[in-house]
């Protein structure tokens, strides 16, 4: 039975988190009116993007570093997902602003901190980006404490070896387990193939988690996570004067660095296209098999997306009203689902038709998905196919910004991308005003339909 004591904190607790879902429900009705975003950059070099919504007072923020898996050392695959994911499992004692000393936290300490402010506080590495992310309520108590103890994290990771072994073993053990599904087998050969010795191709092995120790770490912290190089998105019930003094809260436990200072990474050399197809056909005992499709893509920052975006939308991305859905699955019954999609980044994350079949039906299923996008590339969309797509996605518009996390999702990514403040103002007239030609001409600029990765796995012994 829980003690009283406990009974307050399990109320508080759920207090607080009703009210955070709430806010997933009620900024719905205000997220129409699109609120500008206001952005700044302060002292310390951090840039910063606002959207003030007072509807409700909780607060998401989100801090992004040009610190991901691209990033990681050729002979340490791994490394900045292993920092993110130690970044919960400990701090080190330190002071608050010298005038305090402030005990070190372990993983346990640290979860139950966020479990008393009905707060959440995340790290993750991905492909482009080393992330960190919070949410809390308003409240001046609740925010001054959760920011307090996210500083702390974000400035003072104490990336524990003895912990850092225990989790290096599980991440080992569950390399191996994945090792034997036909759909890993499958991505990482296709990965190996479409990026060649590009960083987006690189697989975190367990003999390069074993190349890595808590010195490694704590050298990834100090070299990447530094104000100068900080790009924080907000969205919540706070204005500017109250985001300046948050941000500079939340980053107060780095080293103290302007704009000025920071040192310029060396540059993550380009996706190159492909010279040729290449063909993978891996033996494998499974039920079916795992057929993988496609070539390096498009970067997002690339004029063409919007474009790309649509017309993946007719080719692949709508579901069952999409070319691949009608020609492989319904007219032909090859694969229960097949689709395509597009992976943008910073460099040009991979085109992808992907699907399962039968193994002696697999051939046929390529065979299909190639011709149909190589029809599609050759001759874009229909007329009735781009204003269905058109439809579809402007009346879904909506579902891209009816929460506080989707809206910062969007502002993440304009200040990821380097794209207009008014992004999303303009982001519907945009794709109303794209012409049949226009996806056409994007699609063959992007992609070569005759100089393709195809990876088969499965059936065979």
């Amino acid at each position: 039975m829980l003690s009283l004591t406990k009974n307050k904190r399990f109320g508080k607790m759920t207090a607080r988190a009703c009210i955070l879902g709430a806010g997933m429900v009620m900024y719905a009705h205000s997220a129409w009116a699109l609120l500008p975003i206001q952005h700044w950059t302060e002292a310390n070099g951090a840039r910063v993007w606002l959207v003030e919504s007072p509807a409700i007072p909780m607060v998401d923020v989100q801090v992004d570093f040009d610190a991901g898996a691209r990033r990681d050392p050729p002979q340490q695959i791994g490394l900045a997902s292993a920092a993110a994911a130690m970044t919960s499992k400990g701090v080190r004692a330190g002071a608050d602003n010298q005038k305090e000393k402030e005990a070190a936290l372990d993983e346990n300490a640290l979860g139950e901190a966020w479990a008393d402010l009905g707060a959440s506080f995340e790290a993750s590495a991905e492909r482009d980006g080393f992330v960190y992310s919070m949410r809390s309520l308003t409240d001046p108590e609740l925010l001054a404490k959760a920011l307090a103890l996210a500083s702390r994290q974000i400035g003072e990771p104490s990336f524990p070896q003895d912990v850092w072994q225990r989790e290096r073993a599980r991440w080992e053990a569950a390399i191996k387990e994945s090792d034997t599904k036909p759909a890993t087998v499958a991505s990482k050969a296709f990965a190996a193939d479409v990026y060649g010795k590009h960083p987006y191709g690189f697989q975190t092995t367990a003999q390069s988690l074993q190349r890595i120790n808590a010195t490694d770490l704590q050298a990834f912290h100090k070299r990447y996570v530094q104000t100068c190089a900080a790009r924080v998105s907000i969205v919540g019930a706070v204005n500017k004067e109250q985001a300046q003094q948050l941000v500079r809260k939340l980053l107060s436990r780095l080293p103290a660095k302007s704009a000025g200072d920071c040192a310029k990474l060396p540059e993550v050399p380009q996706v190159k296209p492909l010279a040729k197809a290449v063909e993978q056909d891996i033996p494998f005992q499974s039920a079916q098999s795992h057929v993988i499709i496609g070539q390096p893509g498009i970067k997002r920052d690339n004029p063409d997306f919007l474009a790309i975006l649509v017309g993946n939308h007719i080719l692949g991305g709508g579901g069952f009203t999409s070319r691949l859905t009608q020609e492989v699955r319904e007219k032909r019954g090859l694969s229960y689902s097949v689709g395509s999609g597009f992976s943008p980044g910073l460099d040009a994350g991979a085109f992808v038709v992907g699907l399962q079949t039968r193994p002696d039906q697999a051939a046929e299923a390529v065979k299909v998905s190639r011709e149909v996008v190589k029809k599609f590339v050759e001759e874009g969309p229909s007329d009735e196919e781009l204003r269905a797509a058109k439809d579809n996605l402007i009346g879904g518009f909506a579902l891209r910004i009816d929460s506080n996390r989707k809206l910062l999702g969007n502002v993440v990514n304009i200040a990821w991308n380097n794209l207009p403040l008014d992004y999303l103002d303009h982001w519907t007239e945009r794709v109303e005003a794209l012409t049949v030609n226009d996806i056409r001409s994007a699609f063959q600029r992007m992609l070569q339909p005759d100089r393709m990765v195809t990876v088969v796995v499965g059936g065979k012994q």
